[in-house]
């Protein structure tokens, strides 16, 4: 009573302007909520025509024929499906499909009783869960926070009121003790409030993200008519690959868990969406985070980044500014899609490959051997790899901070990166692979790591992609460069391989650490300065395979000279 007493209270006093109100929604959000308002008008709209529609119509063709054109409740359901369109904008997919499927509508006036069933079970029933359920329990969690946003405004006023009276004399000491009292009040007001926030921003954010399976409900209505309307089934069949094209077509289409072809291919990207806008801002803020990618992050933050990334709210670094206090989480959904990913970014298909490449003893052979295989990716999928491995080596180069070496980061991530066919998707969680195949794995994605500039020579910048582009693009590659050491020198085709092999076999036998903060030392310093100071081309793979070189670091091109890093 007293809690509904300070809450009627405080809305008072912000009626009349003598307290401020707290705004804790983002602008996208209050869009968000407004397309919610939107999207449940409309599907009321809609749902409410459909059921008029349900009336029979009798058993009298040439009746219904004739007051087809004046009041059948079909015509009445392609008004409402073409003013829903209006409402919603042809910008949407929803609105988009209330366009095309209210055409449709339009065309037909024939057998209002066959199909009731049909589209009662596929159309109604879920576009009335949508306004009854789904959306209530949106606007309720909506409401709860505007009452916790009371409270914390409330305890605030009361706060700021009891510290005032205690600098104006008394008992000083019991007025600080109450501001103290309050001050605790106001954390956990606000603490209650961050929570029921997110968990509201998560719900929006999945909201949208369903878009699409909200909009399907108009094909299954679709459908049901074509089976009960043999008579018109030429017209459906003309609006339906429309209707299906611009569903699939559609840019709002959920990341996770959706093929990497496919998303490239919906985006129009060559990097991942969420690979590249988790590797920017990692590179912005979390060079120095101890222990990023082992850390895990606040679960409700990962899952928040994964609904907005699915949602498509995410479209550069800024919107990520709220994750610069909990970097893990940032790293964490990127692990999440890689996990997620219906095949791993190293590919079902070269799994045994890279278990053959990577089980190879000589270091000079395997290196060779990890080339041969990283060059058979299919071009996405190895633009992406190169992509995630020259970010994990830049990482890794400031490991005295982050702790993250190569090692490390091979461990928490080779998991993500391959698993086989058989094991369904669970990558090296798997039992029946066992600790060798796990061992194997992490060495390979060390290898390569340390390696970065041999296996993907050239320059690279990271910076945002735009449609068409690879983002960050090698520059020199008609020389090779190892990731052994920071000096290059010059060494023609013909020349003292043995000295080559010494230095290739002391390079490995180093730390792992002073290999790669060698290599990769001068590369990273001021890598932020540089983004957007070069232009970038398409990714080019190489085309033809490394000749074999027994005592010499492994070559990849028939080139007069070589440059080799030691």
């Amino acid at each position: 009573m007293k809690k509904q007493f300070l809450r009627v209270k405080q809305l008072a006093n912000q009626t009349v302007g003598r307290a401020e109100k707290t705004e804790v929604l983002s602008d996208e959000l209050l869009q968000i909520e407004k397309k919610i308002d939107n999207v449940k008008l409309a599907t009321h709209n809609v749902t409410k025509k459909l059921s008029a529609c349900q009336q029979g119509g009798g058993d009298n063709l040439d009746k219904r024929m004739h007051f087809r054109k004046k009041k059948l409740p079909q015509s009445a359901l392609s008004q409402s499906m073409l003013e829903s369109s209006s409402l919603m904008g042809d910008e949407t997919l929803l609105g988009t499909l209330f366009q095309l499927c209210g055409e449709g509508q339009g065309n037909l006036a024939k057998d209002l009783t066959n199909y009731e069933m049909e589209v009662e079970k596929t159309v109604m029933t879920p576009l009335t869960n949508l306004q009854e359920v789904d959306i209530p329990a949106i606007q309720t969690q909506r409401k709860r926070l505007a009452k916790l946003v009371l409270d914390m405004d409330s305890a605030r006023s009361r706060y700021h009121s009891a510290i005032r009276s205690s600098n104006t004399g008394g008992n000083q000491a019991a007025a600080m003790a109450k501001a103290e009292s309050l001050k605790d009040e106001m954390d956990d007001a606000q603490s209650r409030m961050n929570l029921c926030r997110d968990a509201l921003a998560t719900d929006m954010y999945q909201f949208v993200s369903k878009e699409q399976e909200y909009a399907h409900n108009l094909i299954s209505l679709v459908e049901a008519q074509i089976r009960f309307h043999r008579a018109a089934i030429s017209s459906l069949e003309k609006v339906l690959p429309a209707m299906k094209g611009q569903l699939e077509q559609a840019m709002m289409k959920p990341v996770y868990g959706l093929s990497l072809e496919e998303h490239l291919k919906i985006t129009e990207r060559d990097i991942a969406l969420p690979l590249e806008a988790c590797a920017l801002a990692l590179l912005e803020w979390g060079m120095e985070e101890e222990g990023l990618f082992r850390v895990a992050g606040s679960s409700s933050k990962t899952k928040k980044l994964k609904a907005a990334l699915d949602s498509g709210i995410i479209t550069g670094l800024a919107d990520l500014e709220e994750y610069v206090q909990d970097v893990h989480s940032i790293s964490g959904a990127l692990k999440l899609y890689l996990r997620e990913l219906p095949e791993p970014l190293m590919t079902f298909d070269l799994f045994q490959d890279w278990m053959e490449a990577g089980s190879t003893q000589d270091p000079q052979v395997k290196l060779q051997a990890l080339w041969s295989v990283c060059d058979r990716l299919p071009k996405q999928n190895y633009n992406n790899f190169r992509y995630l491995i020259k970010f994990l080596a830049t990482i890794s180069t400031n490991s005295e901070v982050n702790k993250m070496s190569a090692s490390n980061l091979a461990l928490v991530l080779a998991p993500n990166l391959i698993w086989s066919r058989e094991e369904g998707g669970n990558g090296m969680e798997d039992a029946a692979l066992g600790v060798m195949v796990t061992g194997v794995a992490s060495m390979i994605v060390q290898t390569i790591i340390q390696h970065a500039d041999w296996f993907f020579p050239g320059e690279f910048d990271f910076q945002p992609s735009t449609p068409g582009s690879a983002g960050s693009t090698p520059q020199g590659s008609s020389t090779m460069l190892s990731a052994v050491g920071d000096s290059a020198e010059p060494v023609n085709g013909s020349g003292d391989h043995s000295l080559l092999a010494d230095k290739l076999h002391a390079a490995h036998t180093e730390s792992t650490q002073h290999d790669v903060t060698q290599s990769e030392g001068k590369r990273s310093s001021g890598i932020w300065n540089k983004i957007g100071n070069r232009k970038s081309s398409s990714l080019k793979k190489p085309n033809s395979p490394p000749p074999q070189t027994p005592s010499s670091f492994p070559t990849r091109k028939n080139t007069s000279s070589v440059t080799t890093a030691l």
